[in-house]
């Protein structure tokens, strides 16, 4: 299942605020976030095995800021900058090539979306896409229905090709959860998981392996 891509359309594995704060015993903890970690460390060793550009985003939000329930925002202190709640989960296995996407830095934004972020080198995340010559993002992380639906939004609306790995997405609400999964496939993202394909996808600079 799933379509070859032309070889004009490079690929990029986007992996979103797999953070301390987002898992487990974290201080905004998504249901679910470790079997996220388990599936998301097969796509990324598949990118890695195959060349593919692997970025991560981070929330990483000011001491003060009104996104924080203390000044009016609708959330608890998380991923405040340098703090450990911020830092990536141990057990994600991100290479050394990844490059990471920081988001939430202005105290007046909510952050939500890896396209208000930049890179370690000051780049907006769609130039440093544009540059690499990147069209096609393959998407997995937290939260379905923010930051995720946020990121895969934008990058369709940027005209970008997006897949979203529903086996590496865990959302906070069900409801806003199933929501917005289907707000993503109206605006034309693709809905997949390794099993629609009897295998763990693999992602290419070129073309996506069919089945043998």
């Amino acid at each position: 299942m799933g379509t070859l891509m032309t070889e004009g359309d490079r690929s990029a594995l986007l992996v979103i605020d797999v953070q301390k704060d987002f898992c487990t015993g974290g201080a905004l903890a998504v249901a679910n976030s470790e079997s996220v970690v388990s599936a998301l460390n097969h796509y990324i060793d598949a990118a890695v095995a195959d060349g593919v550009t692997v970025y991560a985003s981070r929330d990483w939000h000011t001491a003060v800021t009104n996104h924080f329930t203390a000044y009016g925002g609708p959330w608890p202190v998380h991923c405040v900058q340098g703090t450990d709640g911020a830092r990536f989960h141990p057990n994600l296995r991100l290479p050394g090539t990844a490059i990471i996407v920081t988001k939430g830095e202005d105290p007046t934004s909510a952050g939500y979306s890896a396209f208000e972020g930049r890179t370690t080198e000051g780049k907006a995340f769609l130039a440093d896409l544009r540059e690499r010559g990147i069209h096609h993002l393959y998407v997995g992380g937290l939260a379905t229905d923010y930051c995720v639906r946020h990121s895969v939004v934008d990058a369709l609306s940027a005209g970008l090709r997006v897949t979203v790995l529903r086996d590496a997405i865990a959302g906070v609400d069900d409801d806003d959860s199933a929501r917005a999964l289907i707000q993503m496939r109206r605006r034309g993202a693709e809905l997949v998981t390794g099993a629609d394909q009897k295998h763990i996808l693999r992602l290419t600079c070129g073309v996506k392996a069919t089945e043998g």
